[in-house]
């Protein structure tokens, strides 16, 4: 019997035979799980549940993924999972482009996928956290808490993926403040940073595509220690 407390998971996958294996598998891990066929359950299931993680398929009947997802993410933070039957690099950066937190291919192990879903709900406890505002604006820019969209003076939207979204905002909370990786890396991978990964760099290196940041005088590299937001960030209701 699920507890108040247990993480409600919402499956949306056309396949039967897979949304019951993982119904099984994620239940069996202790997550409260609901299911849909397509976006019209989908649907109808988020007009009576309000889920903590969202696994979607990327090829549906009807409605794809990447469509869901978009609409999604005019109203919702929840964390999303895409999940599709090929590994195509494209489809991997529409999804995150249009607001998904990660991206699996079906040929993935359970428990790869338990790790990843904790990592998320790991993250948004953190964002929840943080969430005071609707609105951080900062340097030329406006951030969107809710939407997850970057805005710059001309009202160009820059959309978000989860990983991008959490260290911005990180940056945010501790404006002018030097971070230093094992910080950075808790809040993007819930853990501490390894010795020699590199994955930290490439993640700022892509926040400053974001930001164009190409003289790294917004997002500063502080030698042998880590990084620091150079803007005050005002937040607004």
């Amino acid at each position: 019997m699920p507890t108040s407390t247990t993480k409600t998971l919402l499956v949306v996958d056309d396949n039967a035979e897979l949304r019951d294996a993982l119904s099984d598998y994620l239940g069996n891990a202790g997550f409260n799980i609901l299911t849909a066929a397509d976006g019209s359950e989908m649907r109808e299931c988020l007009l009576h549940h309000n889920p903590d993680l969202i696994i979607l398929d990327v090829m549906l009947p009807g409605e794809d993924g990447f469509s869901l997802c978009s609409w999604l993410r005019r109203s919702s933070s929840v964390p999303i999972i895409m999940l599709t039957a090929v590994a195509e690099e494209a489809d991997r950066v529409v999804g995150l482009e249009i607001g998904a937190d990660d991206y699996m291919t079906k040929s993935f192990s359970p428990r790869e996928l338990l790790a990843r879903i904790k990592a998320q709900l790991r993250r948004a406890q953190f964002n929840a956290g943080l969430n005071q505002a609707r609105y951080i604006s900062f340097a030329h820019w406006r951030l969107d808490t809710l939407t997850r969209q970057l805005l710059d003076e001309q009202g160009n939207i820059n959309q978000l993926s989860g990983a991008d979204y959490s260290l911005l905002h990180l940056f945010l909370r501790h404006a002018n403040q030097l971070l230093d990786r094992d910080q950075i890396s808790a809040t993007i991978k819930g853990r501490e940073a390894m010795p020699l990964e590199r994955g930290i760099d490439v993640q700022i290196s892509r926040l400053r595509q974001h930001l164009h940041d190409h003289d790294r005088s917004l997002i500063k590299t502080v030698r042998g220690q880590g990084y620091m937001l150079n803007a005050e960030a005002v937040h607004e209701v």
